[in-house]
């Protein structure tokens, strides 16, 4: 069955991972996406390794994991857009195109007629998705953006990490590039709705979109902690700022997570646990009182939390009806029966390793699913394919088109 997009084609201008985690998503729902890409280097995650993808013997293949983790579904192109030639082309295929997207420097496409003004006179139906750290306009807009500076700027790292005073307190950014991704996502959600508004104008659109805007926006609860109290949230390590105890302890043999979520569910876990009586307690019988006492209350949880296993505490509170888990190292998250059952984790061929691991699109669609057209492009595999069957280029023209470094030789 088609997939929800297979109506429309995307030129992928972008590069690293905010923007190519967007296309993958298009892709993945359907969409054609042709990723440009620069002769003889490519998305510049292509040298971010190791690690590598193996081959059937082991050996590098040279295809970085990074790369692999965002851009299946796609069709490389090898084109060098500094060249009057190759701008040329991409003006040809933006006029063949529904999306571009891209996350170059404000006014870093200006320069060659690749910009959101100049593509509009071309093809006024393009939805233009524009990514940059720190968006269009404002004082920094001419800065550069990174995911790592934009968790900092952003507030996120001021709220992650073991409070100050502690055995490694202080901030701390997440385990992957999560303003990356944010945005990432948030361009997705527009690239949908700039298409849904242009069915009813006819009309394409610019999309601004900011690394630190995307981060500000998604501290959700921790934002309005600050709006309302005028109180910059603290570090918390493992803890929630508003419930209590929603938090890891350690167990027996390494570590458990609690998320007791209301009264009832405090109490049963007490009962459980041995403590029947702290439920009664004035301090902790209300959320509320847990909160303002959290200091007193963990200490008394976390010797009992001690006296056995992370899967003894699992099993017994699952059946009890408190949410709890484990942390489990990625070998267990894919070992994972629900997990597994889920299918999130995928292969598809690849022409160097046979096969290759890739994780799935979480989004579950009854009528229209994700589908995986083909695993990351090689660089500019498809080149000839794109410039012949889009732009009815002849192979004497692609050949001096690759003579003069504009094109790539096709994988």
């Amino acid at each position: 069955m088609p997939g929800a997009l297979s109506h429309i084609r995307v030129l992928d201008l972008s590069r690293v991972l905010a923007g190519p985690w967007c296309t993958q998503n298009l892709a993945d729902l359907g969409a054609e996406v042709i990723k440009v890409e620069k002769p003889g280097s490519g998305d510049d995650t292509r040298a971010w390794g190791p690690p590598w993808l193996k081959d059937s013997d082991g050996n590098d293949t040279g295809e970085s994991a990074y790369y692999l983790s965002c851009n299946r579904g796609k069709k490389s192109l090898a084109l060098d857009i500094a060249h009057p030639e190759g701008q040329r082309l991409v003006r040809e295929l933006a006029a063949q195109c529904d999306v571009l997207v891209e996350n170059f420097k404000v006014g870093g496409l200006a320069q060659y007629g690749l910009d959101w003004n100049s593509l509009r006179e071309v093809n006024p139906r393009l939805v233009y998705c524009s990514i940059t750290g720190f968006g269009q306009d404002g004082p920094y807009a001419a800065r550069p953006g990174y995911d790592f500076i934009v968790q900092g700027m952003g507030g996120l790292m001021s709220v992650t990490g073991e409070r100050d005073g502690v055995p490694g307190g202080g901030p701390q950014k997440a385990g992957v590039a999560v303003a990356d991704l944010f945005t990432g996502m948030y361009a997705t959600v527009a690239v949908l709705a700039a298409l849904t508004f242009r069915e009813k104008s006819g009309e394409g659109q610019h999309i601004d979109l900011s690394l630190l805007d995307a981060q500000v926006a998604m501290l959700a609860n921790q934002n309005m902690n600050y709006l309302t109290t005028g109180i910059a949230p603290a570090r918390t390590g493992n803890a929630h700022p508003n419930i209590v105890p929603y938090q890891t302890f350690a167990t027996a043999d390494g570590h458990v997570i609690l998320a007791v979520g209301n009264d009832a569910q405090f109490r049963r876990f007490c009962g459980l646990a041995g403590c029947a009586a702290l439920a009664d307690d004035a301090r902790f019988a209300a959320n509320r009182d847990r909160v303002a006492n959290r200091a007193a209350l963990t200490p008394l949880l976390a010797p009992l939390l001690r006296q056995r296993t992370t899967h003894a505490w699992v099993e017994a509170l699952e059946e009890a009806g408190v949410p709890c888990g484990p942390i489990n190292r990625l070998g267990e998250v894919f070992a994972d029966p629900q997990v597994r059952h889920r299918g999130m984790r995928m292969e598809l061929p690849h022409p160097l390793a046979g096969n290759v691991p890739l994780v799935a699109n979480p989004i579950r669609l009854s009528a229209s699913p994700p589908g995986y057209a083909s695993a990351p492009p090689l660089l500019g595999q498809h080149t000839n394919e794109i410039l012949h069957e889009l732009l009815g280029l002849p192979e004497a023209q692609l050949a001096r088109l690759r003579d003069q470094g504009v094109i790539g030789q096709s994988a």
